[in-house]
């Protein structure tokens, strides 16, 4: 269906559509889980993005697990949709307990590694580069930097 919609269309409409999922979630108050990935290129380097929705934050590539969806079959589905890589291998790290929107949630961290070049679907992604693990860009969220932190700290590599 979101194809359908001309990119700038799509891209106007997400703010709108993020805003109204944050207040389901809270009206909701249901835990949710979702997926997070760290991307090394082999040379110290890890694939962040900022969306064209929400905070103009650096994160990590990630999305929403669906109903009777594995986890890492959503980790690659999200990749493959928002990057337009396709991971060869992707190494389970962790499962963190989050705060998000103010809510419970569950976030399955995979690590994997590819050198391939992102291709933003410029329509939920605008932007997507590889930087340096010792010198990440700003403004980087506090989730996305606890993750990072857990990644180093199990020190998972998917090569």
């Amino acid at each position: 269906m979101e194809r359908l919609l001309p990119a700038p269309l799509h891209r106007a409409l997400l703010p709108i559509a993020f805003r109204l999922r944050q207040y389901w979630r809270r009206w909701r108050g249901a835990p949710i889980a979702g997926c997070a990935v760290v991307i090394d290129n082999g040379s110290g380097e890890i694939l962040l993005l900022r969306h064209s929705y929400g905070p103009r934050l650096w994160m990590l590539p990630s999305g929403g697990i669906g109903s009777h969806e594995e986890p890492e079959v959503a980790a690659r589905r999200e990749i493959a949709e928002e990057l337009g890589i396709r991971l060869a291998r992707i190494v389970p790290v962790a499962v963190l307990a989050e705060q998000v929107s103010g809510l419970p949630h569950s976030t399955h961290l995979f690590a994997a590694t590819s050198n391939a070049r992102p291709r933003p679907d410029q329509r939920e992604v605008i932007e997507a580069r590889f930087f340096p693990t010792h010198s990440l860009p700003e403004p980087l969220g506090q989730v996305t930097a606890a993750r990072i932190a857990a990644w180093k700290a199990r020190g998972t590599r998917a090569g």
